[in-house]
């Protein structure tokens, strides 16, 4: 993770300066080097961890008064645990071979909140580390270690802090460098991208051939501005230019997937096909043959009694699970004669946003991002019954 917030933020880079080994991993402050007693009245060393708030990758007063400790139970001197501020025993996974352990709790007195980072963790260090001068008094958490050179490169323009605030980096680790390709970048599909590029996605490729126009601005996310209607941008170069603000690996192919330029899709670990119209069974023959997994969503809403109802379909396919796209018809090609039920044009945006939500929720239980009980490969939700309706899983 970048360490520009420590040089950015005064606070970060006072604990530096004065020699406390800080450094940041997956959103958190680390604080390594504090030396405490363990059971047996010895000096141990551990690791201080609390979550990073920014704004801009500029630390702000923390909201939150506790930490977590890697290390083994911290004692006093006379052999009492430091029962004050243990709060509980922890096992929070924070990255780099570090647990927070331990939950700790101690709020300041009498503000009750830290002024920053550094009042936050030097007093945390000082009520861990004190105990240890009846030991060795020159026991210090001020260890001046060296500071290595951080190379991992991340694919935001700013850290992403939502991770840690919810103690769950491990888990977002999980879709950390995939490439992912969105074909389609309409109603549904630009919302796929809104969530997909807040992961940690290495590469995100949209593919879309057609223009950002007027009808468009009220099936997308966020806003456009009548200037940005009047240029008439290709869908995927309006979105690109929308989301290069927050991070890199974004990349826009202006052009529609066809038999001539499947090679688009190549080397994908996951393909999310949001197509509107056209045939898809050239695009799912090319990824059944490479053993991609993708899902397929779709659409389709009617008129009655002045009340719009319909289906909202989610399916899904992997190398070992293909035969319900074919045997079962799951998957409508486009290429029939006649209106299939998915092929209606009328879309809401909420609907959109929903189909988009249902998809990327299965592509992250897919690599384990969430939990997956009945690994359904189709699932299809129903406006009037409000009704979500799963099918296909792996002993079907």
């Amino acid at each position: 993770m970048s360490q520009q917030p420590i040089a950015r933020s005064p606070d970060l880079q006072r604990l530096r300066n004065e020699g406390y080994d800080i450094s940041i991993v997956g959103a958190y402050l680390v604080m390594r080097g504090i030396p405490y007693l363990n059971e047996r009245r010895e000096v141990s060393r551990g690791v201080l961890i609390s979550a990073l708030e920014l704004v801009n990758d500029i630390a702000v007063q923390p909201t939150d008064h506790t930490t977590y400790f890697d290390g083994a139970k911290p004692y006093h001197d006379d052999g009492r645990a430091i029962d004050e501020i243990i709060h509980s025993a922890s096992g929070v996974a924070i990255g780099k071979g570090i647990t927070g352990r331990f939950y700790l709790s101690a709020k300041p007195q009498p503000k009750l909140r830290y002024d920053n980072y550094y009042h936050k963790m030097a007093t945390y260090a000082e009520i861990i580390g004190r105990p240890t001068r009846a030991a060795d008094p020159e026991a210090t958490a001020q260890t001046f270690a060296l500071v290595a050179e951080e190379d991992e490169e991340s694919v935001f323009n700013y850290m992403e802090t939502a991770s840690a605030r919810a103690d769950i980096t491990e888990v977002a680790d999980k879709l950390r460098g995939q490439r992912i390709a969105i074909v389609g970048l309409g109603g549904t599909g630009s919302y796929v991208l809104d969530y997909v590029v807040k992961t940690h996605a290495g590469e995100v490729h949209a593919i879309d051939g057609d223009k950002f126009l007027q009808h468009n601005a009220f099936r997308s996310p966020g806003a456009a501005s009548g200037e940005e209607l009047e240029e008439q941008m290709y869908k995927v170069d309006y979105l690109h230019r929308k989301y290069k603000a927050m991070r890199k690996g974004i990349i826009p192919h202006p052009v529609y997937l066809s038999r001539e330029n499947l090679h688009l899709l190549k080397g994908m670990d996951f393909v999310f096909l949001t197509m509107e119209g056209g045939s898809k069974r050239p695009v799912i023959e090319f990824l059944e043959q490479e053993s991609i997994p993708f899902i397929d969503v779709g659409m389709g809403l009617y008129l009655a009694n002045g009340m719009l109802g319909g289906l909202l379909r989610t399916t899904f396919s992997t190398a070992s699970m293909r035969r319900h796209v074919h045997e079962r018809g799951r998957i409508p090609f486009g290429d029939a004669d006649g209106r299939n039920e998915y092929d209606k044009n009328i879309q809401i945006v909420e609907l959109n946003a929903l189909n988009a939500a249902l998809a990327v929720i299965r592509w992250k239980k897919h690599f384990g991002y969430y939990l997956d009980q009945e690994h359904e490969h189709h699932s299809v939700y129903s406006i009037g019954g409000n009704e979500l309706t799963n099918d296909d899983g792996d002993d079907d």
